[in-house]
């Protein structure tokens, strides 16, 4: 009985093998079928598979070279924005020395004919300075008698006069100035309530 017992193990081994080896070859046959299959299905769907691809390598194309225009005219505003307003930090140094002019024209606005020369002289000077400022699109803002606007007008006091509307300039303490439309300083103003 112990020598059946030892062979008995022997013989379900090998029918084990010899039935592994038989999945095996299904398993292969399954694989064969499979590719015979999709051979034959092949080149209607690898069709099909590479039109989805070139749709997709179209809509990249398309997407890039949007994004590429996109840099372009963004990178093209910039140069523009800086080339326009290149001048607004001088502008604003420059600024001062115009209020300086207009108050030495303030003070010198006497009866006294030893100062009529330096005054036309300051005169002269004040103009040739707005007149540079103005080619290089520097406009003042000199705002007496408009309505109160707080994107180009810093008030700095609030009087009750019933002659004008309320919120009406009435004086203007220190011009303002803008460059291409953009403030470079507001003007100094006082309001009606």
């Amino acid at each position: 009985m112990a020598e059946q017992d030892s062979k008995q193990p022997e013989n379900e081994i090998q029918e084990e093998q010899s039935t592994g080896v038989e999945v095996e070859l299904e398993t292969a046959e399954e694989v064969a079928a499979a590719e015979a299959a999709e051979a034959e299905a092949s080149p209607d769907d690898e069709v099909a598979q590479l039109q989805e691809e070139l749709v997709a390598a179209k809509d990249a194309a398309l997407r890039a070279q949007a994004e590429a225009q996109n840099a372009k005219r963004r990178a093209d505003q910039d140069v523009e924005k800086a080339r326009k307003f290149a001048l607004e930090r001088f502008a604003g140094e420059l600024l001062p020395v115009a209020d300086n002019l207009e108050r030495a024209l303030e003070a010198a606005s006497g009866d006294d004919e030893a100062i009529k020369p330096i005054a036309e002289g300051v005169e002269l000077t004040l103009k040739s300075l707005l007149d540079v400022l103005g080619k290089q699109n520097i406009e003042v803002v000199e705002p007496n008698g408009e309505p109160f606007d707080p994107n180009l007008h810093q008030a700095m006091s609030m009087i009750e006069n019933p002659e004008v509307e309320p919120n009406t300039v009435i004086a203007v303490m220190q011009k303002g100035y803008t460059l291409n439309g953009r403030l470079i300083r507001p003007a100094m103003v006082m309001v009606s309530k």
